[in-house]
Order: structure tokens, then sequence, then C-alpha cells
């Protein structure tokens, strides 16, 4: 004999409305804190409204779109969840500072297979606090819920940021010059690159990776900082931001910045040269800037070669200015000021054609 099923709901396919609902509820004081005077209509629409700052004659807009990556894998294993949020945000505001941009909004894209509140107003919260040090505003995003394509306790992370730029002082490499000095700005550790390598490293001296195996670890958290820091806060610290800084040095000094380059995977050897004319090349002195003590255990662990490192990570620098050599002190002393530590790490040189556009010496 057939027995009727039950009638099924959304929640009994592994879809939680209620959570949803209230993941929205704690969304919004958090999204609030972060809006700007151009912001029309934000969270809780099907679209998101911005307007222009009056203050630009010809703007043009710039917009960026990054994730993550496996540093959400040492995040699911740590069960820290309150960082990755500012990766998400930096990875695209950075990318859009170094056109000259000033960052206007930020929309996310957060993916789970079941959701957990909890978790999720934990990143939302670092992006919060991203798009508050970035000055851009929140204003939408999407969640989605889908039972099946993501193990329990694990998610993937989505953004993208658009700025807007004087058409007039867009930057790109058209400015840089023979003798520019390169300029280059303290990172905050990994930020968000190279850590398939990373989780290689601690996989292979930890194991299991925990709180507690990597908390035993523990290092000095900036160059010549007497403050220790265990490896597991060390790994999960975020991308540092650098937009209010660099955009009071862009208008303070105006053309006497000739390019920036946001240091991101492929390190400094992989992104310098996306800001150099055919024909030139940065000359880095590797003894200029220090190695963060993170990322020398790291390669001391992993017996990583030195090329390896400035091909994978960003080693200590997160950002490069290129200055004329004129202006260098004067601009160095603005981002110091603004709270960076600026190292004079090279110069800008002709190059041959054969020589390789980034050489760390």
């Amino acid at each position: 004999m057939n027995t009727k099923s039950p009638p099924l709901t959304y929640r009994d396919a592994g879809v939680d409305i209620d959570a949803g609902d209230a993941l929205v509820d704690r969304i919004k004081p958090l999204a609030k804190r972060t809006m700007r005077p151009e912001v029309l209509a934000g969270i809780g629409g099907f679209g998101a409204l911005c307007g222009l700052p009056t203050k630009y004659k010809d703007p043009v807009l710039v917009s960026g779109t990054d994730g993550v990556g496996t540093k959400l894998k040492l995040a699911f294993a740590l069960d820290r969840h309150d960082t990755v949020g500012v990766d998400l945000v930096a990875m695209s505001v950075n990318d859009i500072l170094v056109q000259g941009a000033e960052p206007l909004f930020f929309l996310d894209y957060f993916a789970c297979g079941r959701l957990a509140v909890e978790t999720a107003a934990e990143v939302v919260g670092g992006i919060a606090a991203g798009c508050e040090q970035a000055g851009c505003a929140l204003i939408g995003g999407e969640t989605a819920e889908m039972p099946g394509m993501y193990p329990d306790g694990e998610y993937d992370l989505a953004g993208f940021a658009v700025g807007v730029v004087e058409r007039s002082k867009i930057l790109d490499a058209s400015g840089v010059s023979q003798g520019d000095v390169v300029l280059g700005l303290a990172s905050s550790g990994f930020h968000s690159n190279g850590y398939s390598l990373v989780r290689k490293v601690l996989e292979r001296r930890f194991g299991d990776i925990s709180r507690q195996a990597l908390s035993s670890i523990q290092l000095p958290v900036a160059p010549g900082s007497d403050k220790l820091m265990g490896l597991d806060d060390l790994v999960m610290r975020p991308t540092r931001i650098y937009v209010k800084s660099v955009l009071e040095a862009l208008a303070r000094h105006g053309n006497a910045i000739h390019g920036l380059a946001h240091i991101t995977g492929g390190g400094l050897v992989g992104n310098v040269p996306r800001v150099l004319p055919d024909g030139f090349m940065a000359r880095l002195e590797g003894a200029a800037w220090p190695m963060p003590a993170l990322m020398q255990w790291i390669q001391t662990e992993g017996q990583i070669d030195a090329a390896e490192m400035h091909r994978v990570f960003n080693c200590g620098i997160g950002m490069v200015v290129i200055v004329p050599a004129t202006e260098a002190e004067s601009v160095a002393a603005t981002l110091t000021a603004a709270g960076e530590m600026v190292f004079r790490i090279g110069e800008i040189q002709a190059r041959a054609k054969s020589e390789a556009q980034t050489v760390i010496i």
C-alpha cells in the first residue's frame, strides 16, 4: 500500500529563510555605519543607489572585484571569522586606489551550504569594518544558502568595489620616469595571497592546524616591535587598507606621484611591472626593508628560496609608490604622518629587452 509522503518545506531542503532574515537584521546596523552622503538607497532593495560626489568635474568610475582565496581554509580550521571580511574589502579597494580612485561603495557575496547566523555576522562585521577603513559604503550584497554545495561550517566570499577619479588625475604607467624613487609601504602580513603555500608549511609542521598548535609559536607582530603575537593570530591578520593615507598623499602632492602598485599575488616581481612603461625596470634593494618575522618563519620552515618568496608573497611591502627623487622625502613624510611605515626600496632605471622589469638585489 502506498503511503503519502508529508509535505516538504524549504527548511526540509536545507534552506532556512528565518536564518536569512535574522542575518539581514544583524547586517543593517553594520552597513548603516558605513554610509556616505551620496548613497540614496542601500540594503533592502533590489538594487542599491549611489550618486557621484559633486566635487568631481569629469568623474570616471573605477571598479574592482576579488575574493579571499584559500585563507578561508585557515579561518575554518581556526574558527576565526572576524578578519576575512576586512581582507575581502581590502583586496578590491586597494586595487582601484592605484588608479587614483576614491572608493565609493562595496557589495559582497556570501555563499554557504548551511547558514550559521553568528558566523555570517562576524564575517559581515569585518566587511563593514573594512568599508569604514576605506571610507566607502557597504550598500548591498547577497547571502546564498546552497545545501550540498559547501560542507557545513564552510563558506565562500566575493565582493566588488566601485570608486571615482577625476579623468585628468587617472594614474597610469605614462608618468613613470627614469630616476624615479620607489617607496614601499609596509604590509600587515601575507594579506590575502599565497595561503595555499602557507597552509602547506603549517600542515608540514603541525599536522592538523588548530589554534592550540599555532598559538605555541610567538613572534614579533611587526619589524622592530617588542610585542609578540601567536602564529594563529598572525596568519589571520587582515590585509592593510591603504586608501586614506594614499588619498591624502595624492591630494597633497598631486602630480608628484607617478605610479602606484598594489602588491598582491605575484609579489613585487609580478605587480610592480604592471605600472611601468616599456623600456623601464624597477631595481629594488632587498636589504632596504625588513621581512616580517612571520614570513621569515614560514620561509625557514618551508625551506623556501628567496626567489620563490618574492614570486609568491609581498615580503613585507603591501603598496608601492613611485615618485620623483626630488619629491621622495616629502611624500614619504606625508605617508608616515598618515600612519604608514615607509621604506625607500629602489629606483626606476632603463631596461634592456633581455632584462626583467623588476629586479631585487
